[in-house]
């Protein structure tokens, strides 16, 4: 009994907040935008041919005065009629005819696709007849009855002529020419690019005293009202009480044609429309807002009474960790222990530096201290000059032999110091690479391209010099006598442990940044 008085209240909550919105689209205010050229034209929002965010789509997928087939999906924000997958087609149509004859459609969609062309695009229909959801032509069937407007992306016939937006009009027994991309049969059209824009692109379609107009925004805006015109065809006679439908197709080439938004608002002539059915309507919306409030109301306090010492849902929240969280939880966590493996490794080079520094000290001070005992001697009796005393360090070394040895030592240094520098370029790139991911939408997932992949390549090149440097100064350490002698502490760490080490950091810096762009893109095409 809880669980069904829980679904009751989710479900009655969400009808509450759509209930306001319909009661205002039923006095028609939803659009209050007119054409300068229809003065006097009553408009009046239809949310029975209309769908948009938030609550698109019901719990069981269902879209309210709608129906969808083919592999259209439908989702709370959006409707995706095609996806960016090769031979997808997907269609939505309304459920009733249209009981007016002159109307105004808004579309707000988005055609995207990571190739440098798409395919094939998206049309929107006014027929007689629902089509397919699996047709020939974008999606739906061939041979309609009524109009086409169709948003071509893929330029069939080779005349860069595309993306292309056309009307085509159709009396059921025409076949369309998908050879010559409808160009012989259209109505009107105009050349715009639809893919890939910042903003969602947005068409306007209207009809009104059998003209037929087309204004399209190009998305390069965030200015909803910055519409141009695409197309303007007079004496187009329409089938009267038609359905509307969206469809879309891909082919060889994929993009997702996402459409969020699709208003229909009525036209109707100054004092054509019968005054008094809306009131009648509204009065009947209010009325089921005052039940379903009054039974909500009445099951909250049931509930409490109930249930006296239990929390209100909204506060169980934050002891529940969203599927986000745990993912940047997670990507913190390795990105925290990488960092204190360099860090470690990064002390340990300037302990390897500080003894190296030491012994060079003591060095230069045997020599310093065998140079100042030879400028004190003084001659033999008989004239006979007395050999300065040989000073041993580890045995018998020359002067040569010391500047050899430190000038190898401060190549060493140098090599060290650029690899240092090369460790804390790695992390922080790597910061830069999480940050971006971090903040990147959620709805969209954003994949490995070509800047991760130049990253890589960069920090290969500079891993290479380093090794390169350092074979350097192995051989020249080689070539002399010193290099073959121990390490003067005994601790010193050797140059395959130090790329060993360097190499396995960098290795997984690679294959978690690969597993990364490969697990949202599977995210991403199943969306």
């Amino acid at each position: 009994m809880d669980l069904l008085s829980r679904r009751m209240m989710l479900f009655l909550r969400s009808f509450l907040l759509i209930l306001p919105l319909l009661v205002i689209n039923a006095n028609g205010q939803a659009n209050p935008q007119v054409n300068p050229g229809q003065v006097g034209v009553h408009r009046r929002f239809e949310y029975k041919y209309s769908f948009k965010p938030p609550y698109l789509a019901q719990k069981d997928g269902t879209v309210p005065f709608w129906e969808y087939g083919g592999n259209a999906i439908a989702s709370s924000e959006m409707v995706r009629v095609a996806p960016s997958l090769r031979s997808q087609k997907g269609a939505i149509w309304t459920k009733n005819q249209l009981n007016f004859d002159w109307w105004e459609v808004e579309i707000v969609f988005r055609v995207n696709g990571r190739g440098r062309i798409g395919a094939d695009g998206l049309a929107f229909w006014y027929t007689t007849q629902k089509g397919d959801y699996n047709g020939p032509v974008f999606g739906s069937s061939d041979r309609w009855n009524g109009l086409g407007i169709f948003f071509d992306s893929f330029d069939n016939d080779n005349k860069h002529n595309n993306p292309y937006i056309m009307a085509v009009l159709n009396d059921g027994t025409k076949q369309f020419d998908h050879a010559n991309d409808g160009t012989t049969q259209l109505l009107s059209g105009c050349l715009r690019d639809f893919r890939n824009k910042p903003f969602p692109t947005r068409a306007r379609i209207e009809y009104y005293n059998n003209v037929l107009t087309v204004l399209f925004h190009n998305g390069m805006t965030n200015n909803n009202d910055d519409y141009e015109m695409c197309l303007r065809a007079d004496g187009v006679q329409l089938p009267k009480n038609g359905y509307f439908g969206l469809s879309a197709a891909t082919g060889g080439l994929a993009d997702d044609h996402d459409v969020y938004h699709f208003l229909t608002t009525s036209l109707h002539p100054a004092g054509q429309i019968v005054e008094n059915k809306v009131p009648q309507d509204n009065e009947k919306l209010s009325q089921e807002y005052k039940e379903y409030q009054e039974k909500l109301e009445k099951q909250k306090q049931e509930y409490k009474k109930e249930h006296p010492d239990e929390k209100e849902e909204e506060e169980w929240d934050e002891f529940y960790e969203s599927e986000n969280q745990r993912e940047l939880r997670q990507i913190w966590q390795g990105q925290s222990q990488i960092f204190e493996h360099i860090r470690e490794l990064s002390r340990k080079m300037d302990e390897v530096i500080g003894r190296q520094e030491n012994t060079l000290s003591l060095v230069s001070r045997g020599l310093g201290a065998a140079a100042g005992a030879a400028a004190v001697q003084q001659p033999a009796v008989g004239g006979t000059a007395q050999q300065p005393p040989v000073v041993n360090v580890g045995g018998s070394i020359s002067r040569a032999e010391v500047d050899l040895l430190v000038a190898n030592q401060n190549n060493l240094l140098a090599t060290a110091r650029e690899l240092r520098s090369l460790i804390g370029d790695i992390h922080a790139r790597t910061d830069s690479i999480l940050q971006q991911q971090q903040r990147a939408p959620s709805g969209q997932v954003q994949s490995a391209g070509y800047d991760v992949q130049a990253i890589i390549n960069e920090m290969r090149d500079g891993m290479n010099q380093v090794k390169q440097g350092i074979t350097h100064v192995g051989q020249k350490l080689g070539a002399s006598p010193q290099a073959q002698t121990a390490c003067p502490t005994g601790n010193c760490v050797g140059v395959t442990l130090f790329l060993g080490v360097t190499a396995v950091q960098l290795l997984l810096v690679f294959l978690y940044t690969i597993f990364k762009s490969r697990s949202e893109a599977q995210a991403k095409k199943f969306y």
